[in-house]
C-alpha cells in the first residue's frame, strides 16, 4: 500500500498539478523544524509562526484555484441553462439528448473538482497530525480554531462548501427538468423529496460526496451515531446496487423488533426484582444479582453473536429467540419451584440471547447508505422505547391467580409475557426474515456496470470523507499511519481487528477515555435504575406500580432529550464541550442523590435522579458521536468492531454496578444509597479528569 505522498502524486489531475498542496515540501519542513529545535537552532514560537505561514500559503493557493474552477463550472451551467430554456420552448429530442450529455460532462468536471478538494483536505489533515506528533503540541487545535471562523480565513471554503452546494443544486435542477415530466409538478421544487432522485450516476456521486464533505448535524445523524453504527465511504453505483440486493425491509423491521423486545425484557423485572427475591427467601438487595446476571451473560454473548453475524443473520436471531423463550420460562417457573438458582439461570439464559451485536451489524452491512442513518436512528428509538415500556408494562401486570399449579402474579407474569412475546417473534422471524446475499454471491449475480460509467467510477474511487472534520476516523487510510514514521503501511493495517488484543492496540488515548466515560455513565444509570425499587420502598414506601411509573417516565425522556440535543444544542456547541458539560451534570446529579441528613425526601430523590439520567443520556449520545468520528476504520467492521467494544464496556459497567448493590446490601438498606453512590462519584471524577487531560484531542 503506497503512502499518501505517492497517492497524491498518482491521483492528481496533471493540468492542475501546481495548485495542489506541496505535501512533500511540508513533510520535509516538519522534519527540518524538529531537528533544528532538537539542536537548539530554532525557537519553538518562531517555528510555529513559520509553519503557520507556510500552511496558510498552501491553503490559499488551493482555495483560490478551487474558486476559479467553481466559477468556470458555474458559467458553463449558465450557458447551458440558456440553451435549455430555448429547447423547452421548442422541444427537439436529439438536441435535448445532446444537452444532457453536456450537463453530464460538467458534472464530471465538478466531480474532479470535489476530488481535488478532498485530496488537499486529506493532505492538510495529515501534515497537521505529523506536526503534532513531532512537537508534542496540539497545533491542529490552535490552527483550526483560529482559522475556521476568521473573516479572512481560506478554511471557510474548505468547511462550508456553500458555492459547491449552489452549483450542485443548479446542475441537479437542470438535469431533472430535462427528464420526463413526473406527475403534475410545476418544477423540481414542488416535488416531494422522494421524487428528486436524479437518475444520472454523476449526479448521484456528486450528491453523495457533498453529503460526506459537509457532514451537517441533525437529529437523525445524532441518533445514528448514538447507535455507534460507523458509516464508511461513499459507495459506487455498483456498491449501492449490491446494497439494494441485500436490503429487505421486513428483515430490518425484525431486527428493530428484536432490539425493542430485548430492552423490554431487560427492564420489565426491575420494579419487582426485590419482591421476587424476598419471595424466594433472599434479601431485597439480591435484586442486584438478579438484574445483573443478564448483563454478565451478555459480556460473552456479544462476542459470539458478533462472530456469528460474519456468516449469517437469520440463525443467530433464531437462536436468540429460542434462548430468550427458555430463559423467561425458567424465570417465571422459579416462583413455584421456590428456587433462586432457577431464577438466576433463567436470567443468565436471557443474557445469552442478547443479539444486539447482530442488530447493529445488520444495519451497518445490509441497509443501503441512503437510508442507513434512518435505520440507525430507528435502532436507538427502539431501544429507548423498550426501556420505557419495560417498567410501564410491569406496572400493569399487578394480578394474583393460579392456573393449575402455576402461580400468576406480579413476580412471574413478566416472565410469562416475555416468553410468549419471544415465541410470537420466533414465528414471525421464521416466516418473514430473508437472509441477505453475501458479497461474493451478489457480485457473481450482478450484471456488469455499463461502460459509460467507467469514468464516474474512476473519479468516485478517490472520494472519501472530509478528513479535516472527521480527523481520526481514517487514521490508517492511505498507508499514512501516524504510528509509523516511514508512512509505509502494509495491507494488514487496513484489515479488521481479529482479536481483543489487536482491537485494543488500535485504541488511542482519547478513545480509551471515551470508553471510560461510557463505563461511567452506564454504571451511574444502572445504580439508579436497579436499586430504585429498594430505595423508594425503604425511604418513601412506594408500591411496585409507583416505581414502574417513575422508571417509565425516566425512559420516556430519552427521545425528546436526544431530539433537542441533536437538533439544536449540538449546533451551538462542539461535541467535546457537550461531553464535558454533560459529565459535570452527571456529577451534580450524583452529589445531589446522597443522603446528607437524617431525612431523605421525594423531591430530592426525583430531581437528582432526573438530572443524573437525562445528563447520562445526553452524555451517551455525545460520547458515541465522538467515538464514531475518531475510531479507526479497522474498527468499523469485523467481529471486534467499535460497537462490540462499547457494548462490552457498558455491559461490564452494569455487571459491576449490580454486584455493588448486592454487596452493599449486606451492610443494611439504610446504608445502601450512599455506599452505592460513592463509586459512581469517584468514577465520574476520574472521567472528568481524563476528559480535561485529553480535551485537545477530542475533535
Amino acid at each position: 500500500m503506497v503512502n499518501f505522498g505517492k497517492k497524491l502524486t498518482a491521483n492528481r489531475v496533471q493540468e492542475w498539478e501546481r495548485y495542489y498542496i506541496n505535501y512533500k515540501l511540508m513533510k520535509k519542513k516538519v522534519k527540518q523544524f524538529a531537528q533544528q529545535i532538537q539542536e537548539g537552532g530554532q525557537d519553538r514560537r518562531r517555528v510555529l509562526k513559520e509553519f503557520s505561514r507556510m500552511l496558510d500559503d498552501q491553503i490559499e493557493k488551493t482555495v483560490l484555484f478551487f474558486l476559479e474552477q467553481q466559477g468556470i463550472i458555474a458559467h458553463r451551467i449558465q450557458e447551458l441553462g440558456e440553451q435549455r430554456t430555448i429547447l423547452l420552448e421548442q422541444p427537439d429530442i436529439s438536441k435535448i439528448s445532446g444537452l444532457r450529455e453536456a450537463y453530464t460532462a460538467v458534472g464530471q468536471d465538478l466531480l474532479k473538482l470535489l476530488r481535488f478538494v478532498d485530496l488537499n483536505a486529506t493532505g492538510i489533515r495529515k501534515i497537521l497530525k505529523k506536526f503534532d506528533k513531532r512537537f508534542g503540541y496540539k497545533f491542529t487545535d490552535y490552527y483550526l480554531s483560529t482559522r475556521s471562523n476568521h473573516p479572512y480565513s481560506q478554511l471557510q471554503q474548505v468547511f462550508k462548501h456553500v458555492g459547491v452546494a449552489a452549483v450542485v443544486g443548479a446542475l441537479s435542477r437542470n438535469l431533472a427538468d430535462l427528464q420526463e415530466r413526473q406527475g403534475s409538478y410545476l418544477s423540481i421544487y414542488d416535488q416531494p423529496s422522494t421524487a428528486l432522485t436524479v437518475q444520472d450516476p454523476v449526479i448521484y456521486l456528486i450528491h453523495a460526496s457533498v453529503d460526506k464533505l459537509t457532514r451537517s448535524t441533525n437529529f437523525l445523524q445524532y441518533l445514528g451515531q448514538h447507535a455507534l453504527i460507523v458509516h464508511e465511504d461513499v459507495p459506487t453505483a455498483e456498491e449501492d446496487q449490491i446494497d439494494d440486493k441485500r436490503y429487505h425491509f421486513m428483515s430490518l423491521l425484525l431486527n428493530l423488533a428484536n432490539t425493542f423486545l430485548y430492552m423490554v425484557n431487560t427492564y420489565i423485572i426491575v420494579p419487582t426484582a426485590d419482591d421476587y427475591s424476598m419471595s424466594l427467601g433472599a434479601a431485597a438487595t439480591v435484586c442486584g444479582v438478579i438484574i445483573g446476571s443478564m448483563a454478565v451473560a451478555q459480556v460473552f454473548s456479544s462476542v459470539y453473536f458478533s462472530a456469528w453475524s460474519n456468516r449469517s443473520y437469520f440463525k443467530p436471531l433464531v437462536f436468540s429467540s429460542i434462548v430468550l423463550f427458555l430463559g423467561n420460562t425458567l424465570y417465571a417457573l422459579a416462583y413455584d419451584v421456590d428456587s433462586l438458582a432457577i431464577l438466576l439461570t433463567g436470567r443468565l439464559l436471557c443474557g445469552m440471547g442478547s443479539a444486539r451485536a447482530v442488530n447493529r451489524r445488520y444495519i451497518s452491512d445490509c441497509v443501503p447508505l441512503k437510508i442507513r442513518m434512518q435505520a440507525s436512528a430507528g435502532f436507538v428509538s427502539a431501544s429507548a422505547l423498550g426501556m420505557a415500556c419495560g417498567p410501564a408494562l410491569a406496572g400493569l401486570l399487578q394480578t394474583n391467580f393460579k392456573i393449575y399449579a402455576l402461580t400468576i402474579n406480579q413476580d412471574t407474569l413478566p416472565g410469562w409475557v416475555m416468553a410468549f412475546a419471544w415465541l410470537a417473534y420466533l414465528i414471525w422471524l421464521w416466516i418473514s426474515f430473508k437472509e441477505p446475499i453475501r458479497d461474493t454471491e451478489v457480485k457473481h449475480s450482478s450484471p456488469d456496470v455499463d461502460a459509460g460509467h467507467d469514468e464516474n467510477e474512476a473519479l468516485e474511487s478517490g472520494l472519501m470523507q472530509h478528513l479535516l472534520i472527521s480527523s481520526e476516523q481514517k487514521q490508517n487510510e492511505d498507508g499514512d499511519d501516524e504510528c509509523n514514521d516511514s508512512e509505509d503501511a502494509s495491507e494488514d493495517s487496513h484489515r479488521p481487528a481479529t482479536s481483543v488484543a489487536s482491537a485494543y492496540r488500535l485504541l488511542t488515548p482519547s478513545i480509551k477515555v471515551q470508553l471510560l466515560i461510557y463505563f461511567m455513565l452506564k454504571y451511574a444509570m444502572e445504580i439508579l435504575l436497579s436499586e430504585s425499587s429498594v430505595i423508594t420502598s425503604y425511604y418513601f414506601g412506594w408500591s411496585t406500580s409507583s416505581v414502574a411509573i417513575f422508571l417509565a417516565i425516566l425512559g420516556l425522556t430519552v427521545l425528546p432529550v436526544n431530539a433537542i440535543v441533536g437538533t439544536y444544542i449540538s449546533n451551538m456547541f462542539e461535541d467535546r464541550q457537550l461531553l464535558l458539560g454533560s459529565e459535570i451534570l452527571v456529577l451534580l446529579g450524583i452529589v445531589l442523590s446522597f443522603q446528607f441528613t437524617s431525612s431523605y425526601t421525594v423531591p430530592q430523590y426525583v430531581c437528582s435522579a432526573l438530572i443524573t439520567f437525562v445528563a447520562a443520556e445526553v452524555l451517551e449520545g455525545v460520547n458515541l458521536s465522538l467515538l464514531s468520528q475518531v475510531m479507526s476504520s479497522r474498527l468499523a467492521r469485523g467481529t471486534y468492531n467499535g460497537g462490540l467494544l462499547s457494548t462490552e464496556a457498558g455491559t461490564l459497567a452494569r455487571v459491576v454496578a449490580d454486584g455493588t448493590i448486592t454487596l452493599a446490601g449486606y451492610l443494611g438498606e439504610s446504608k445502601l444509597l450512599n455506599i452505592t453512590l460513592l463509586p459512581s462519584l469517584l468514577i465520574c471524577l476520574a472521567s472528568i479528569a481524563a476528559t480535561i487531560r485529553t480535551y485537545n484531542s477530542l475533535f
